[in-house]
């Protein structure tokens, strides 16, 4: 390795990483820092997608359809979106954010530091994801693994 990659690599460390230990200076003038090195616990999470809202709504659309064929097409037509964003969309949590892939392409960025508050919403059928940022408020349907989200939620982010 060069020395300025040798360089970078030791100033990087110093920056992102929790040091214990202590530091010396030898005669020569160069100062020794002996430390141990935290590593970050918190791995990437990326979530499995859940078809039970989507494939929920497909099916009880079509007995509404012979009664009410607007009002069963609708139906139908939202659950067969949402599947179509369960099939393309990933849900990241990383250390400090939680993050969008649509295929892979990060599309959103939701740092936790500006998060004040979140809920699940049903706990016997969980449906809804909510979320309020310093300046925004979310809402995301359930397509995910409900309870590896609510882990992730509760290590990460715990509620205020």
């Amino acid at each position: 390795m060069n020395n300025l990659a040798f360089y970078l690599l030791s100033a990087q460390r110093k920056l992102l990483t929790p040091k214990i230990g202590k530091m010396s200076t030898h005669e020569t003038g160069f100062e020794t820092v002996t430390s141990s090195f935290a590593p970050n616990s918190v791995a990437t999470v990326e979530l499995k997608p859940s078809y039970n809202i989507p494939v929920v709504l497909v099916i009880a659309a079509i007995p509404i359809v012979i009664v009410q064929p607007l009002i069963g097409g609708a139906i139908a037509f939202f659950g067969l979106f949402l599947l179509f964003q369960t099939v393309t969309l990933r849900l990241q949590f990383t250390a400090s954010d939680l993050d969008i892939y649509r295929g892979e392409k990060l599309i959103r960025r939701f740092p936790y530091r500006e998060w004040q508050n979140w809920r699940i919403f049903w706990n016997k059928f969980p449906v809804l994801f909510y979320f309020k940022e310093i300046n925004s408020i979310h809402f995301l349907p359930i397509l995910f693994d409900p309870n590896t989200l609510k882990a992730c939620l509760e290590e990460r982010c715990p509620r205020i």
